[in-house]
């Protein structure tokens, strides 16, 4: 099955949910220059996936994973400093940690099958 739509790509539709969290529980946070710089990767992960995919090419494809899977990394990296500077509880780290893990995962592996 060939996926016709951005929007049916599953790393793309995580990253939404992700996105969704992460603008809920960022929400009330003051530190303006933290929110904005999370709530920008988060974003940037699934618009890199559909602007790619709406490029011309394998070769442009991969090339906007690949900035999909750093946003995925600056999420997760930012997710243990929200952790540590006491933002989010516990409870919330886990489960953003694990919706990066998975994402990065899905576009680790859609990477390999356009390559």
């Amino acid at each position: 099955m060939t996926i016709q739509k951005f929007e049916d790509i599953i790393a793309w539709q995580k990253a939404q949910d992700q996105a969704v969290l992460i603008y809920q529980y960022f929400s009330d946070l003051r530190d303006y220059a933290f929110k904005n710089q999370i709530c920008s990767a988060v974003v940037s992960i699934s618009n890199n996936i559909a602007e790619g995919f709406d490029r011309k090419g394998d070769k442009e494809l991969c090339r906007f994973l690949y900035i999909a899977l750093g946003s995925a990394s600056e999420v997760r990296s930012m997710t243990y400093l929200a952790y540590r500077l006491k933002y989010i509880t516990e409870m919330q780290k886990d489960e953003l940690l694990g919706q990066s893990s998975e994402i990065s995962r899905l576009i680790r592996g859609f990477i390999r099958s356009v390559s």
